[in-house]
């Protein structure tokens, strides 16, 4: 659910202009990258860093739900991109902080569009995006001008 639209639409704009690839590369004080191989224990590495970096900028109530969509994400990173047919093989976990908001965005080298399944919740998976829907004020995916794609989800950080 997206309290203030406005706030969000030039948080959303923001990463639009600069580009997530240019934020991906690091090195900028309103942000953290990490890249992250295609293992299962890429997930937990993810969450780890997001619960890390999000402590450090005091907004350690935000962590529950942020950890949970960034496992989310970077599980279906591992499981969907990893056979893309790119020379680029890793994930790039992305946090970024532009107040009020946190935007958390994994990047994979698959050009295919997460497509989201009704919910099923007797089975093991298919509830992944189901999850970040629900967690995060709002969350898309962008194209890279290097090929692959980067998955977001916004949330509002009330510090």
């Amino acid at each position: 659910m997206v309290e203030d639209p406005l706030a969000t639409a030039d948080c959303l704009q923001l990463t639009r202009e600069v580009g997530f690839d240019h934020l991906l590369q690091g090195g900028k004080p309103y942000a953290t990258s990490c890249p992250l191989p295609f293992q299962a224990d890429s997930v937990k590495t993810a969450r780890d860093v997001t619960r890390r970096t999000l402590r450090g900028w005091g907004l350690q109530d935000l962590s529950d739900d942020a950890a949970l969509v960034v496992s989310e994400l970077v599980t279906n990173a591992v499981r969907y991109a990893m056979y893309a047919a790119t020379g680029h093989r890793e994930i790039t976990l992305l946090l970024m902080r532009v107040a009020p908001h946190v935007l958390l965005a994994v990047a994979d080298p698959s050009d295919e569009m997460p497509r989201p399944k009704e919910p099923d919740f007797v089975s093991e998976n298919g509830r992944g995006l189901y999850i970040v829907e629900t967690y995060s004020q709002c969350w898309g995916w962008d194209r890279l001008a290097r090929g692959g794609k980067a998955v977001w989800a916004l949330f509002r950080a009330d510090s």
